[in-house]
């Protein structure tokens, strides 16, 4: 499309997550007339580290924020896994996207921060919780619980795994249950036992738990994440210390340690979902990006990462399309059998039998509807 049709479309984006910030970026880079509906009164986003890939550095790097970004992360030059007591199991780079060699290791919250920083004063509206999306063919309305209405040229559903816009057009299908329960806290490097001296990624496999070291030294912190096998499917469960310490039961015992430490008051405690894949994103006017269409487990770290080359695709094609219609259409055909992909092996965790060794006579809980 040329610039100037760019500019004359509206566009309201549903949800100020990292999905929906990314896409106002890449669109606003091109001119578009962008506005970011958000349902929390503040932009406050919780939880732990995430790597953001070389692949998203470069599109940080083609929107003109790797700097900024760079600013609040810290660059990892290899992954390691290792066993529960920490023999090496597997280390390796990580995978190179052009000149961009590091994955930045940053925290969810300087994440979006710097991202809605970046965006353009006023684009990003906050206490706009979405009620429902009305699909009229070449445009979209949008209607919020506050009694706002909004039409659109194009509408895209940035509002997470439990999206309205995915639900009320494109599949009512629930969110499905892993058979796991995440624990994560960022804590001080001094408090984590000597196991942090540098910038990269450990993973330590035990049975039925995984725990995560992520570094974030422009913090002198680390995230600390227990990935642990639970039949309960709560999505935000009453959950004790002896808890947590039963699913690192012999771990190294700085692991043991640093759990013991933790202030329960700071620890996220979640049940883990992701969806099951949907057949099509997009009408002429109305598209998903990040988890609204394609929401995955966390083992593979491509969540945030998914969202983010969502957003850089998109923009692409509504710049090189003739038509909203066919950019749309475009962007499901480049991103849908990536994510697919990426959906099916993030959901390759633990074995029947391994789940079997952890809650004996336990049918396995994964991949059951939530409750």
């Amino acid at each position: 499309m040329q610039i100037s049709d760019l500019k004359n479309l509206t566009i309201a984006i549903v949800g100020a997550g990292y999905a929906g910030a990314a896409a106002a970026k890449a669109l606003s880079v091109l001119g578009a007339n962008v506005t970011v509906y958000e349902q929390a009164t503040e932009i406050r986003e919780v939880g732990a580290g995430i790597g953001l890939r070389p692949s998203s550095m470069e599109c940080f790097r083609e929107w003109g924020i790797s700097d900024d970004i760079a600013a609040v992360s810290s660059p990892s030059d290899y992954f390691e896994i290792l066993t529960a007591t920490g023999d090496p199991i597997m280390k390796d780079t990580w995978p190179a996207h052009g000149d961009q060699k590091h994955t930045y290791l940053v925290h969810r919250g300087d994440f979006i921060d710097t991202l809605i920083g970046v965006l353009p004063e006023g684009m990003v509206k906050c206490g706009y919780k979405l009620e429902t999306v009305t699909d009229r063919g070449d445009k979209a309305a949008l209607t919020f619980t506050n009694g706002t209405t909004v039409d659109a040229d194009l509408v895209i559903g940035a509002d997470g795994i439990k999206s309205v816009v995915r639900k009320q057009l494109f599949s009512d299908a629930e969110p499905v249950f892993s058979g796991e329960r995440a624990y994560r806290a960022v804590i001080d490097v001094a408090d984590a036992h000597g196991m942090v001296t540098d910038d990269n990624l450990r993973m330590y496999i035990g049975k039925g738990t995984k725990v995560y070291l992520l570094p974030l030294r422009h913090r002198d912190q680390v995230s600390f994440d227990i990935t642990a096998l639970c039949p309960d499917p709560d999505w935000a469960p009453q959950v004790s210390k002896d808890d947590m310490l039963a699913t690192v039961a012999g771990f190294d015992q700085r692991i043991v340690d640093i759990t013991a430490g933790l202030d329960m008051d700071i620890v996220n405690i979640r049940g883990v979902y992701d969806i099951d894949p949907i057949d099509r994103w997009h009408t002429d006017s109305v598209v998903l990006v990040g988890d609204a269409a394609h929401s995955m487990l966390h083992h593979q770290g491509q969540g945030a990462n998914s969202a983010i080359l969502d957003a850089g695709v998109l923009a692409d094609c509504l710049r090189d399309a003739d038509t909203v219609a066919e950019a749309l259409a475009a962007y499901q055909a480049q991103r849908k059998p990536v994510t697919d992909e990426l959906q099916r092996i993030s959901r390759q965790g633990w074995t029947e039998d391994e789940v079997q060794d952890v809650f004996p006579g336990q049918k396995p809980a994964s991949q059951q509807p939530a409750q």
